[in-house]
């Protein structure tokens, strides 16, 4: 498989929530659950951990990207990554990458 960036840099082929979706793997989704409600202090149900990446249109996303502003605005403009707009970076951007250093390392390698 071929790996999937998200317009920000995250891969999503290697979240977990995508990894359990591709494998339709119930146990890996309850463990994800149980951790990202932790981790993030949000209430996730092993029924929430669904995603097929940020570009896929219209099918299964995890939460946040439902309202991600950085793929509404991506969609919006039409580009395929964050990295090919001539905007960037923007300031949500900048937060991603501030949160994600894995994100911002896969993003500059975009850039080039």
């Amino acid at each position: 498989m071929t790996k999937m960036i998200a317009y920000c840099g995250l891969v999503c082929s290697d979240c977990p929530a995508f990894l359990a979706t591709r494998s339709d793997d119930d146990i890996a989704r309850k463990k994800i659950a149980a951790s990202w409600t932790e981790k993030f202090g949000h209430d996730f149900k092993p029924e929430d951990i669904n995603c097929e990446g940020c570009k896929s249109e219209g099918k299964r996303l995890v939460g946040y990207c439902h309202v991600c502003p950085i793929r509404k605005c991506a969609l919006a403009r039409g580009v395929e990554s964050c990295a090919r707009c001539e905007e960037q970076p923007c300031e949500e951007l900048l937060k991603m990458h501030a949160y994600s250093s894995e994100a911002k390392a896969a993003f500059e390698a975009l850039k080039s």
